[in-house]
């Protein structure tokens, strides 16, 4: 039987320690995984990527400087090589209005800091799924 292919992630934080435990957390359960403390690198990749180098899914810190989650989603949303990519949010953020503002430009899951990294990769596993089949056929 043929092995899965690894869970591509790509992971936007301005938090170096976020970014640690996601490059030693995520990447020791099986997955490839990018990191961008700069929100404006993160979409600069998005927008010169090819489709091979796009992730299966992104995580997304909301408050960040010069660029916020918020608009970095709808950014990637409207870029047609990434609009099928499942985004889970991950903020300290943890009222309703930041929730439904992720969830309005493209979130499909929102996760709050401090978090289990077991119920993360369990996030990641679901949106990979989901995005393999979104995404386009070549």
């Amino acid at each position: 039987m043929a092995e899965e292919p690894r869970i591509k992630v790509a992971a936007v934080d301005d938090d170096e320690t976020i970014l640690e435990i996601y490059e030693t957390g995520i990447a020791s359960a099986g997955c490839e995984v990018r990191t961008f403390a700069d929100p404006r690198k993160a979409r600069e990749f998005f927008a010169e990527a090819k489709p091979a180098e796009m992730p299966d899914v992104i995580l997304m810190d909301i408050m960040m400087p010069g660029v916020d989650g918020i608009t970095l989603m709808g950014d990637i949303r409207n870029r047609e090589a990434a609009s099928h990519i499942p985004i889970i949010a991950v903020s300290g953020l943890n009222d309703a209005a930041t929730l439904n503002d992720a969830l309005l430009f493209g979130a499909m899951d929102y996760l709050v800091k401090p978090f289990d990294l077991d119920t993360l990769m369990g996030k990641i596993k679901k949106a990979a799924e989901l995005s393999r089949k979104r995404a386009p056929k070549p």
